[in-house]
């Protein structure tokens, strides 16, 4: 690799070769290992190191990596375990297999109530005590419908018969009947505050004041042509979501001049919309399902534009809706072909697990009071699913998203 060193070599060399004699050296040895470490000629030093490898620097200590890590981005929490089976199965005989009624509800004091034919059940989860509340005659019955007051303590009962009845739970007493309000049967109910709210086969929503003795209609809202088969109110009381056999959803506003007149009427379904859910954490966002196979979808709406915000193709009829009140999550429930439940995670709409144990359409669901179990009701059937997690870790609801200007009817 030096060339004036090979070329010294060869022709100095060679010639003396050639010439039979040797010269002298015209140094001493000294000289030519100085000259060999001067002109780097050690040829035993070729590709390896001079001194050992220097230790590696570290820019920063391992701990203050580590510290950093955990401060910024914490280890992500271990994802929540979805039993694939039932917690508890229950008989339900003589459930009516009937889609367009309401026939459970889980109230506020942990007490779920059930319409088997003409009797309502209530079931205590907290001692696991059951007792009839109340049986009608046939010429009343059956019972299409029941829903429980925000006390936990009250709870509504609609009839076949176009009737509707107020019940006492604690002390097991008949409290008041509405008659007049409808013309056959009550399969909807919804609570807002003192305000019972009644939909009916013949297409109206009745407003009932039930704080006195004899109910005082408020208002009626004529918008269905068919049976009203979904009744929910918003977190605030101030928006009612009205579903009816006549594939239509109608949102009705309080703050509205025209009281009576509908806010929205939406037509998008294509399929009797009985599944209503209020968002928990986000205002004026409500779900819907569509009811038959023609449908099978979920829709997300905006009920302060009326916008249609996402819809969903579930591949099965979709009888009912419930929010998960501690994560973003929906859970929905269908008939044919599998009758499971499903868990969606919002907004992407990730299946998260499928529930599968129920042999026809799950017709109905209701939630437990600290919003971890579901109940859900199919043939002669009720389950319980501990689906949105362990009540003893139970985070915080999330809080919902404030709307600008959410107290104003419009901004001039």
């Amino acid at each position: 690799m030096d060339f004036d060193y090979a070329f010294y070599m060869l022709t100095h060399q060679g010639s003396s070769t050639r010439k039979g004699k040797a010269n002298p050296p015209r140094y001493g040895e000294g000289y030519r290992k100085l000259l060999a470490e001067a002109m780097n000629m050690n040829r035993s030093r070729i590709l390896a190191f001079k001194n050992k490898t220097p230790p590696r620097v570290e820019l920063f200590p391992s701990n203050f990596s580590s510290d950093k890590h955990t401060e910024s981005n914490p280890p992500k929490a271990q994802r929540r375990y979805i039993s694939q089976s039932a917690d508890r199965t229950l008989d339900a005989p003589y459930l009516m297999d009937d889609y367009y009624l309401n026939l459970l509800d889980w109230g506020s004091s942990n007490v779920l109530a059930i319409a088997l034919a003409n009797t309502v059940y209530l079931w205590d989860a907290t001692d696991d005590s059951t007792w009839e509340l109340a049986t009608f005659e046939d010429e009343r019955g059956p019972v299409t419908s029941v829903n429980w007051a925000i006390d936990g303590r009250q709870i509504a009962i609609g009839l076949n018969n176009s009737e509707v009845e107020l019940w006492d739970t604690t002390a097991s007493s008949h409290v008041i009947t509405l008659r007049g309000c409808h013309r056959s049967r009550v399969g909807s109910l919804a609570w807002n505050n003192h305000i019972l709210t009644t939909g009916g086969m013949d297409g109206r929503i009745v407003n009932n004041d039930v704080r006195i003795g004899s109910h005082i209609v408020v208002e009626t809202y004529r918008g269905h042509e068919q049976e009203v088969c979904g009744l929910k109110w918003s977190a605030s009381g101030q928006q009612l979501a009205s579903g009816g056999n006549d594939n239509l959803l109608h949102i009705w506003d309080n703050r509205s001049y025209s009281r009576t007149q509908w806010l929205h009427r939406l037509q998008d379904h294509t399929a009797a919309v009985k599944a209503l859910a209020w968002c928990p954490f986000q205002r004026n966002l409500l779900a819907s399902g569509g009811g038959g196979n023609d449908d099978r979808c979920i829709k997300f709406w905006n009920t302060h534009t009326g916008a249609c915000l996402n819809s969903v193709d579930t591949g099965s009829q979709v009888c009912a809706l419930l929010w998960n009140m501690n994560e973003r999550e929906l859970l929905s429930a269908h008939g044919f072909t599998q009758n499971q439940l499903t868990l969606w995670k919002y907004p992407s709409m990730f299946r998260i697990a499928e529930l599968t144990g129920h042999t026809s359409t799950v017709l109905s669901m209701a939630q437990s009071p600290n919003g971890c179990t579901v109940a859900s009701a199919a043939h002669e059937t009720l389950k319980l699913w501990n689906v949105f997690g362990d009540p003893k870790e139970v985070k915080p609801a999330p809080k919902a998203d404030p709307e600008p200007f959410a107290h104003l009817n419009r901004i001039r």
